[in-house]
């Protein structure tokens, strides 16, 4: 899984007066079709307990939580990731380093069902997956992922929606909630597709990201991929974006990106044999490209590895 993690904005905290509870102080903002709750706390605790009666669609804006859920093991949940939680399951969740200075801060969008059914039943009837059996559905196994840009803007949008005072934010909500509801699908998948779970056995989307992981330093094009799913370029290109919520090109740099990563953990291996292994015919592009994605160069990512 890629491990760029795209923040929130962090949202002002309340004011020390107008706080209820120093462990998870609960702000709430009701639409029709969802309530944005803003969860912060003070103190130090453990094991605390929380459900809601609808799906619910939790982001880290501040500090760390430790989450207990379903029988999975414990995992630590920080800023700039996600996580779905089912209607009617039970979190349990500790605040190890919550303070008065360090508080945590979470959202927890909780969305009514009747609109995430009509979402899917839109997708599947105007936006039909190919394949046999194909449906556009939430996949509720794979519920915690990192941001990535897209996630990251439609909930910074969403967020400002509900807590808007304008008349029309309910419209606003409801269009940004359906642009929502689609990227989690889209990054379900792609977490799907780099750990190697089956999505559906008959999805031909398996069978092309296979073929770019396993080919990254051959010379792959938009046409020599849509031969490969036996489509036209033009319908390759909408349904891979679709599936993905990237175009093929951004998912085979990913892929790049991801392979020089790994083989950079080898603290002797050269700079650009990295590039050449992982499919970069130009260094000075690949060192630019991956100080853009990673935020450093790869010698100072290689060297994090350097004990």
């Amino acid at each position: 899984m890629n491990n760029q993690r795209y923040l929130i904005n962090p949202l002002q905290l309340s004011k020390e007066k107008s706080l209820k509870t120093l462990v998870e102080n609960r702000t709430i903002y009701n639409l029709n079709h969802c309530e944005l709750n803003i969860f912060e706390t003070y103190e130090s605790s453990t094991l605390v307990p929380l459900k809601f009666d609808d799906l619910v669609v939790t982001s880290m804006l501040r500090g760390k939580k430790i989450m207990h859920l379903f029988d999975d093991p414990e995992f630590d949940y920080l800023p700039g990731e996600t996580v779905v939680v089912p209607a009617n399951v039970e979190m349990k969740i500790d605040f190890p380093d919550a303070t008065r200075n360090n508080p945590t801060q979470c959202l927890a969008l909780a969305i009514e069902q009747s609109k995430i059914t009509d979402t899917l039943n839109f997708l599947n009837e105007r936006y039909p997956k190919e394949g046999k059996d194909m449906y556009w559905q939430l996949n509720y196994q794979n519920y915690f992922f990192y941001n990535n840009v897209d996630m990251a803007t439609t909930i910074n949008k969403l967020i400002k929606e509900c807590m808007s005072t304008s008349i029309t934010k309910d419209v606003l909500a409801d269009l940004t909630l359906k642009e929502l509801l689609i990227r989690i699908i889209q990054t379900q998948t792609v977490k799907s597709i780099d750990e190697g779970t089956v999505i559906q056995a008959n999805n031909p989307i398996t069978e092309v990201t296979e073929f770019i992981k396993q080919n990254l330093k051959e010379n792959m094009n938009l046409k020599s991929l849509s031969d490969k799913a036996c489509m036209s370029t033009a319908s390759f290109y909408r349904f891979f974006k679709r599936e993905l919520g990237m175009s093929p090109i951004e998912y085979i740099l990913n892929e790049k990106i991801k392979c020089a990563k790994n083989l950079l953990k080898n603290p002797s291996i050269q700079i650009n044999e990295v590039c050449y292994l992982s499919g970069f015919g130009d260094a000075n592009y690949f060192i630019r490209l991956f100080k853009k994605h990673e935020g450093i160069t790869p010698k100072q990512y290689q060297l994090l590895f350097i004990n």
